[in-house]
């Protein structure tokens, strides 16, 4: 009877490090992320500086920031994925790269209406109490 080998355990550290090292690759790799990291920081000093968002405000901000931040990895994953299956051009490889980033623009359109709502009332508190 042979026998196998266990799988060998990473501990939650390496996991950690691991996952940071993706986020540095994919934010050093991919040109997106220099308007979404600047576009996020911008909408979060525009909210801290009109102060009146909420607990609910703040929580719904933060999950599209990162949604939208999140689906760019996962594009840039399957992107990654793709050149190490093949550098050459393959239809299916493609469609499935346009999906990914059809994916990552409805995402940044939907945190774009949500931002647009959240924005729109604190927009009219503060501009009503200035004038």
């Amino acid at each position: 009877m042979k026998r196998r080998n266990k799988p060998i355990q990473r501990l939650w550290r390496q996991k950690w490090c691991d996952a940071l090292s993706g986020l540095r690759q994919a934010i050093r790799g991919q040109s997106s992320f220099c308007v979404h990291f600047p576009a996020a920081v911008v909408v979060v000093a525009a909210a801290w500086f009109l102060g009146t968002f909420d607990v609910v405000r703040w929580a719904l901000l933060v999950l599209c920031i990162t949604i939208v931040i999140g689906g760019e990895m996962f594009n840039t994953s399957i992107e990654t994925l793709a050149k190490a299956v093949t550098e050459s051009h393959h239809p299916l490889i493609g469609q499935a790269l346009d999906i990914a980033g059809g994916a990552v623009l409805i995402l940044t359109f939907g945190a774009a209406v949500v931002g647009t709502i959240l924005f729109l009332e604190s927009l009219v508190i503060f501009f009503h109490i200035s004038s």
